[in-house]
């Protein structure tokens, strides 16, 4: 493969949701571009792109997959992305590396929830978007639905290139409003037949060449001109009006395939060399530093590593951009984030797990390396005297947690690192060893995502586990004011240890005025605030410490031992043992010996009078609340509502945004550990949602009590 420049490299992703043909359509265009001799299929377990074991055994994309194509003297890079929610890392990774996107559609189901969630993305990122409209020779397939679901969506700025000349099993031409040709093909495919527009088409075909004419020039005052001079536009002008209205976003232009037959794709790849933007031609990534860099040749070296994967005899596979500069076979890099140094031995231009060996890569094209030493997923490397770095993707919170060991005890860290690995090849995995809940949590993006978790490691590494459910982070508190004292006394020979403390607890809230007089069984007890201390808990909340000891009652350099024991007991509440929170303890008199008081005398005392004071404060438990969004469409809303309602959920607000109902709802972490099975379920797949810490609050009297017996069991058992 030759070396090509900046200017002659298109990178584009593949997106839509599952079941829309992304994969296939990608095995018709590595067929176009003569890469592979014969197409494979999802059924025949052959395709290019979902080559991982776990892919074949679930005829589903897990992994995205980077594939090139030459064309028109152009390189094509592409990277085909899973469609499923539960693997939008890879969408994520691709957009943030890619200058176009394009929006696979199944024409039986048009404008899926899984198709708006990957056009937020594109959004998000700016990236110009063209929309192939797929399967159209499918019993169902509904070209003019489809187009009217993204009309929804973007309005006038949706312009279809192309429109079928029939739906269903008789599909077999297209008439191309761009060319103002009639494409027709054989039943098996392949290249078409160019004839001219039939006359029943011809009005059809003149008002959208119209439409395409008019939506091409407005992105050109130039073009603009011309157009309102001669009421046309030649096929090179409308060109370039399309692309500049792809780079600003004022156009998306659709397209029909059946990538099954290889029905179009040869004509939408045309486009795709002839007029989507090069890599020059869009906006320049900037570094952490906030610094623009253009992808030229001649700048310093500079590679963004966006994907890891693992592949059997050859171990890590690392995927680059060249953000700048040129790399060479050989070459050696600083990694701007780990400080290492690394050293280039092969570059390749890839078709999934086919690598082809180049000796050169330049600013804007995308490669892979191997057996590199110290090299992670998001990490920077660069030539001598630049010090670029880029850190701009970003992945979406995880919404589906598990606990998870292995069955064998003695494989704890092996697992640990099979993890760790598998994590550099999805950093939408969350892995966190939670000293709080003593459990390995793992959390993803949804059910299937930990499924697929569960069939590598016991199916690749050869390590049975087990997913268990996740323990909830409770917290404890308090709802009243409580006072209690304790004396610790004890005599064994030599020196004993004593030391008494005398102390109120309340619940803390911010801006609570100063202590002043408490009242418990007719006695008042009024504090004179010597010193307060307020400590951020790590765990969430507060607990302030006022020192209001009078007449050297207790001798300062106690204080932080009487601390010390309640800090301990704070880590473990009396009612189930969980972190405790809010409280304001004010230590107002105790006593001490001259010989025998000691710090662990006074930890103690401190200890045990502030769990005894909890105990008598009205405790309550706390239970972490999480604000959740649902994307539903508008004939499932009622289902959905009717099982967040019985989830304890309390709903927020509710709007709809292209196509798809969005509801906001405050729901407690507990109630949502299958919720993604759940709303999967309801919905048919249809419906997506995202879940953010929100706040903890008082759990209900009845959940209380059921958390309590459980706790008591618990500690029957030991």
């Amino acid at each position: 493969m030759k070396v090509y420049q900046s200017n002659e490299i298109k990178n584009i992703s593949i997106l839509g949701s599952s079941g829309s043909g992304k994969t296939t359509l990608a095995e018709a265009m590595l067929y176009e571009g003569g890469i592979i001799k014969r197409r494979g299929t999802v059924e025949g377990k052959n395709t290019v792109s979902d080559y991982f074991p776990v892919e074949k055994e679930y005829g589903y994309s897990v992994f995205s997959t980077v594939f090139s194509v030459e064309w028109l003297g152009r390189k094509l890079n592409f990277i085909d992305c899973p469609g499923s929610d539960d693997f939008v890392g890879g969408a994520v990774s691709a957009l943030n590396v890619t200058d176009t996107a394009l929006m696979v559609l199944n024409a039986q189901y048009g404008v899926e929830v899984g198709t708006i969630n990957q056009l937020r993305y594109a959004e998000k990122f700016k990236k110009p978007v063209i929309f192939i409209v797929n399967q159209l020779d499918l019993e169902k397939a509904d070209y003019e639905a489809t187009v009217a679901g993204l009309k929804e969506l973007y309005g006038g700025k949706v312009v279809p290139i192309q429109y079928p000349v029939s739906c269903g099993p008789s599909f077999n031409a297209v008439v191309d409003v761009l060319k103002m040709k009639m494409y027709q093909w054989k039943p098996e495919g392949g290249v078409p037949e160019v004839l001219e527009i039939p006359a029943a088409e011809l009005a059809t075909a003149k008002e959208l060449n119209q439409a395409l004419i008019e939506a091409a020039a407005e992105n050109d005052e130039t073009l603009m001109e011309k157009f309102f001079e001669q009421g046309s536009l030649t096929e090179d002008e409308m060109r370039e009006g399309i692309r500049k209205g792809l780079i600003a976003r004022d156009m998306f232009p659709v397209f029909c395939v059946c990538a099954e037959r290889d029905m179009c794709v040869r004509r939408t790849m045309e486009f795709l060399g002839n007029v989507v933007p090069f890599v020059d031609e869009m906006p320049k990534p900037v570094t952490v530093t906030g610094e623009e860099v253009a992808p030229d040749a001649d700048g310093p070296t500079s590679l963004f590593f966006f994907k890891t994967t693992v592949e059997p005899h050859i171990g890590e596979v690392s995927y680059f951009k060249v953000m700048s500069g040129k790399v060479k076979e050989g070459e050696d890099l600083q990694n701007a984030d780990r400080g290492s140094k690394e050293r280039i031995a092969q570059i390749f231009s890839v078709a999934g797990q086919t690598r082809n060996k180049v000796d050169e890569m330049v600013a804007g094209d995308i490669g892979a390396t191997v057996k590199l030493k110290d090299v992670r997923t998001g990490n920077t490397l660069n030539g001598k005297g630049c010090d670029y770095r880029f850190d701009f993707v970003k992945y979406p919170d995880p919404k589906f947690r598990r606990a998870i060991r292995a069955k064998n005890e003695a494989d704890a860290e092996k697992l640990s690192e099979i993890l760790t690995r598998m994590k550099e090849e999805d950093p939408t995995w969350v892995v966190e060893q939670s000293k709080e809940l003593k459990q390995l949590i793992v959390s993803g993006q949804g059910e299937f995502h930990l499924r697929i978790l569960k069939w590598r490691i016991e199916n690749n590494d050869k390590l049975p586990i087990e997913f268990e459910e996740c323990k909830i982070p409770y917290r404890e508190t308090i709802t009243k004011a409580a006072r209690a004292d304790y004396r610790h006394k004890k005599q064994s020979g030599g020196a004993g240890q004593f030391g008494e403390v005398h102390l109120i607890v309340e619940p803390y809230y911010e801006g609570m005025p100063a202590p002043d007089t408490y009242k418990f069984n007719n006695q008042e007890y009024r504090m004179n605030v010597r010193d307060t201390q307020v400590i951020e808990l790590e765990w969430g909340g507060k607990v302030v410490f006022v020192n209001c000891i009078v007449g050297g009652a207790i001798d300062a350099r106690f204080l932080p031992a009487i601390l010390k024991g309640i800090m301990a007991r704070m880590e473990q509440g009396p009612l189930t043992g969980s972190y405790a929170r809010d409280v304001r303890i004010c230590v107002y008199d105790g006593k001490m010996h001259p010989v025998d008081s000691n710090e662990i005398s006074f930890m103690l005392a401190g200890r045990n009078a502030f769990s005894e004071a909890f105990k008598n404060a009205g405790p309550k438990i706390l239970e972490p609340i999480y604000d959740v969004e649902v994307s539903v469409p508008a004939d499932k809303l009622g289902d959905v509502m009717s099982d967040l309602q019985g989830r304890r959920a309390l709903i927020m607000g509710m709007n709809s945004e292209k196509g798809y109902e969005k509801l906001q709802a405050k729901v407690p972490l507990k109630e949502m550990s299958t919720y993604s099975t759940s709303l999967s379920s309801i919905t048919g797949g249809r419906a997506s949602f995202t879940m953010k810490f929100a706040n903890y609050e008082l759990v209900p009297t009845d959940v209380q009590d059921k958390l309590l017996k459980a706790y008591e069991a618990t500690q029957t058992d030991e």
